[in-house]
């Protein structure tokens, strides 16, 4: 699903939470997650971002199938990523909080430090939002809000630890200019787990 141009970025939504962001001669992939198989037959990327590692966002075998794919792909993302990648002899860079990164003439900034809480017993665990081109926001499992104006928010609308009113006032606190549905619960998983 496309959804449309800010400026000179192009986003194409490939399911969940995987999504094509293109500038100029950049193309970057968002969170190969196990709940599309989609980002496993694109090619000619030069960049992967990882939010954090619960499977629809970090799925090892989909990664190693973009990373066969696209040679020479370099992947950002969080130490606590960063570490089960290791594990697997991935290569990456680390991009977290603070820090920020020129992919091309694109800054993409990491923004956050925890993915939101699921219950009061489950450990939080280490998410990074990123803001590209200080234009659009693609915060992962977190309601993080940047310092400064969103003109494009991937908004987290569904999972097991957001209300729909937390994710509501969360888009009225941002006002971006324009907002999209950045994951949901895909429809075939929500039928699969029925059957």
């Amino acid at each position: 699903m496309n959804y449309g141009k800010i400026s000179d970025m192009k986003i194409t939504k490939l399911g969940h939470c995987c999504l094509i962001i293109e500038e100029g001669e950049i193309k970057i992939l968002t969170d190969p997650g196990e709940y599309t198989d989609a980002q496993n037959s694109v090619r000619g990327l030069t960049h992967v971002i990882i939010t954090h590692e619960h499977q629809d966002h970090f799925h090892v075998p989909s990664l190693k199938q973009v990373l066969a794919n696209n040679p020479g792909v370099a992947v950002y993302t969080n130490r606590a990523v960063g570490n089960l990648m290791s594990r697997e002899a991935l290569p990456y860079e680390l991009l977290q909080h603070g820090d920020k990164q020129l992919f091309g003439d694109l800054e993409v900034e990491g923004i956050g430090t925890e993915h939101h809480v699921i219950y009061p017993a489950i450990p939080i665990i280490m998410n990074t939002g990123y803001m590209f081109g200080n234009k659009f926001f693609y915060p992962g499992d977190a309601l993080t809000k940047p310092e400064r104006p969103v003109e494009l928010l991937a908004m987290p609308i569904t999972g097991p630890w957001l209300p729909i009113a937390e994710a509501i006032d969360y888009a009225r606190a941002l006002k971006p200019k324009k907002c999209f549905p950045g994951f949901c619960s895909p429809r075939e998983l929500i039928l699969k787990s029925l059957n």
